[in-house]
């Protein structure tokens, strides 16, 4: 049996369209707010986060009970982008997000760290207090 942290091919395209979604959502914001470029960013995100991890892990992660407010958000959040409030739709959707993957966080913050520039910047002392102050914690909602 495969690793559960093993990069198959499913896997390689779920980052890939994650990517894409991040870069897409971004272009939308850039574009002045533009809800089609939005739109795509949000569904290649959904999509890839479902195969990076697969569609009974997402399915369970995403109906979790401590998951129903990011949940609820990002796609209220998704429906006003879709149907011509982008604005509001993504500040819905940010908070959702933030609330979804708040315990990614500290693995986030790890990570970083050990990227060369970004690691000296997020050593320095008020930052990495900053950081310690919050390593652990959920979003509160």
């Amino acid at each position: 049996m495969a690793s559960s942290f093993e990069m198959n091919d499913l896997k390689k395209i779920g980052l890939g369209l994650t990517g894409f979604g991040v870069f897409f959502t971004f272009l939308g914001v850039i574009f002045v707010f533009d809800k089609g470029l939005i739109a795509m960013g949000n569904i290649l995100f959904l999509a890839g986060v479902t195969l990076t991890i697969g569609i009974n892990p997402a399915i369970q992660f995403f109906t979790k009970r401590q998951n129903f407010k990011g949940t609820i958000s990002f796609g209220l959040g998704f429906l006003l982008v879709v149907f011509g409030w982008p604005i509001f739709g993504l500040l819905l959707e940010s908070y959702g997000f933030l609330v979804l993957f708040s315990g990614f966080w500290p693995t986030l913050a790890v990570f970083l760290q050990r990227i060369p520039l970004l690691g000296w910047l997020l050593q320095q002392p008020y930052i990495r207090s900053l950081l310690d102050r919050y390593r652990g914690r959920r979003v509160p909602v």
